[in-house]
């Protein structure tokens, strides 16, 4: 039976779970009085966190990740009674959440003792020891975006002051004076292709000026080789997230806070000498 969840002041102690069980033991003693009765949940626990579920249509109620977990215990003074404080991924407050079950009590706080340690585990195997390496290839990425953002502006400058000086020399040409033929050109009559110059500054033969070709709307998304920038934590697909240095700071300092249990720290500290 799921009693609830309360926000507590602190990550951990024995005396902010017991105010709460008391809190929440109170509240459905009226909730009882009322003919309420108190749900009954499903709870799966996992190196991923703790998930309570509706036992019949399996629906996730909560999703508490074990990294956000800082404090488990099971009551002494009432044996079906056990509990832990999360700490909530929206609004960052410590919930402290109430559980009675008429047995395995003991096992399941243990449980999800064993489970905090097994996630602490693998993200130091995976990504919990290269993450200022990530920072550093985040701001590189970002330092690349800042670089193709100037060079496009500095192609715009480019191109307006090749559109002016097309026009200033329309402007210098008396009118109607013919213009003589240029001995640059083919046989012909055309201006010979130059591959440096994607656009030649000289006028058309009736005076007139090419229009100037329109820049791509994608051209700061894409490199000279018209390919996206590289996202190594993408795979190639979807924009750079930017919140992803932050939660795996986050995740770093749950996992060092370490989960209390029964008066046992759950902190693997000294597998990691850099943590």
């Amino acid at each position: 039976q799921f009693l609830g969840s309360t926000e507590v002041e602190q990550p951990k102690g024995t005396e902010v779970v017991r105010d709460a069980v008391r809190k929440l033991k109170f509240a459905r003693h009226i909730k009882k009085s009322e003919g309420q009765k108190t749900p009954k949940v499903e709870l799966q626990i996992s190196i991923y966190g703790v998930k309570i579920l509706d036992p019949k249509t399996k629906e996730v109620q909560h999703n508490c990740q074990l990294h956000r977990i800082s404090f488990c215990a099971d009551d002494k003074t009432d044996k079906r009674i056990f509990t832990f404080i999360c700490k909530d991924s929206e609004s960052n407050k410590h919930l402290c959440y109430v559980f009675d079950s008429e047995k395995c009590v003991k096992e399941i706080t243990l449980t999800i003792g064993q489970a905090f340690d097994l996630a602490y585990r693998k993200f130091l195997e995976s990504g919990g020891k290269d993450v200022e390496t990530r920072k550093q290839i985040a701001g590189l990425q970002k330092r690349i975006q800042e670089l193709e953002t100037e060079n496009t502006e500095l192609k715009n400058k480019v191109q307006d002051l090749e559109n002016q000086l097309r026009i200033t020399q329309v402007h210098a040409s008396p009118a109607g004076s013919v213009t003589p033929k240029s001995p640059s050109t083919d046989i012909f009559d055309m201006v010979p292709f130059s591959p440096i110059s994607p656009q030649s500054s000289t006028p058309t033969r009736n005076g007139t000026q090419p229009p100037p070709v329109p820049s791509r709307s994608t051209e700061i998304k894409r490199d000279l080789f018209g390919a996206e920038p590289f996202d190594p934590f993408s795979c190639g697909a979807g924009d750079f997230p930017p919140d992803i240095q932050s939660k795996l700071d986050e995740m770093q300092e749950g996992f060092k806070m370490g989960l209390t249990l029964e008066g046992t720290v759950f902190c693997l500290d000294p597998l990691d000498s850099r943590c």
